[in-house]
């Protein structure tokens, strides 16, 4: 009986990352578009700076509502910081090529990352099988029809996304690490506060944004600062204390449904037959390299990982 009662304990803990995991979906695909606006008004590291600000300032006000004192507790500012320092390269990445490709294509591009997540997850001894190697070939198929015209070139846009991808999937991969030793409001706050500390760093170095812009932009910067950030990469941190990197890079792929959904919805984006056939290709290449989940065998290596 209490083997039984452990293991209803753990469906039920699993049942619920994956809602928070699908509503981090829906959220992040939605900030596509959004993030697709800001970069009208203001550059990657002037956008990240106000918005990670905002969100930094959010968590700092609920920790303080709570009176806590884990904020101050050894290796927070540590494992934030280094998570932080991923999230800045990813975030500047991926809001520096939305300036010059579709919120739907980031989108698709951006999902690179669950093939990712299980091929990085080497250095941490895991070791993907044949399916995820046959879906990350997929996968870069869709790539090449999704991005590459017929000149052989891939835009700029499109190629500074695919950098931001491995980043995404470092970021899955340490996040899955420290959310199961690290109480998730003080951890992403020392995250947002190193990625909005550095962002500000390189605004002053390499841009000179005005007021103006952070008006113009304030649309975009609500929602990304308070919901896609403040929120949902704290849902994330507390999902993955009980859900597997691979997992939940799973379900957490489906925002390149909403992204396409959002860039239609907000910015009146489509995608031509080759985008649309290029972004099928990915999104299958995705899921074949996560079937590996649901074999049997692979059950005794996701229980080393929870």
């Amino acid at each position: 009986m209490p083997h039984i009662s452990l293991n209803t304990a753990r469906f039920t803990a699993l049942l619920r990352a994956d809602l928070l995991l699908l509503i981090i979906a829906v959220i992040w695909g939605l900030a596509f578009a959004f993030q697709r606006l800001g970069a009208d008004f203001l550059g990657p590291f002037s956008f990240n700076a106000a918005r990670y600000s905002m969100a930094a300032g959010c968590l700092a006000l609920l920790l303080g509502l709570r009176r806590s004192r884990k904020i101050l507790a050894h290796g927070y500012p540590l494992a934030g910081g280094l998570l932080g320092l991923v999230l800045m390269a990813g975030t500047s990445l991926q809001q520096a090529g939305l300036a010059h490709t579709t919120a739907g294509k980031a989108g698709f591009i951006t999902g690179l990352y669950v093939v990712l997540v299980p091929l990085l997850g080497l250095f941490f001894g895991q070791r993907p099988g044949w399916l995820t190697a046959a879906g990350a070939l997929v996968a870069m198929m869709g790539l090449y029809f999704l991005s590459v015209n017929q000149q052989l070139q891939i835009g700029a846009g499109d190629l500074l996304v695919l950098a931001s991808a491995f980043c995404w999937a470092a970021h899955v991969l340490l996040t899955g690490y420290y959310a199961r030793r690290f109480a998730p409001l003080p951890l992403a706050f020392w995250q947002f506060v190193t990625t909005a500390t550095l962002s500000v760093a390189a605004a002053l170095m390499f841009e000179a944004p005005q007021p103006a812009h952070f008006l113009a932009a304030g649309m975009a910067l609500l929602y990304t600062g308070i919901v896609a950030t403040a929120v949902a990469f704290t849902l994330q941190i507390k999902a993955q204390q009980h859900s597997p990197p691979s997992h939940a890079a799973l379900i957490m792929s489906l925002e390149t449904v909403f992204a396409a959904f959002g860039g239609w919805w907000l910015l009146s984006e489509t995608l031509t037959g080759r985008d649309m056939f290029g972004a099928m290709l990915m999104f299958t290449g995705m899921l074949l390299s996560q079937l590996a989940l649901f074999r049997p065998q692979a059950k005794p290596v996701q229980a080393t990982q929870t």
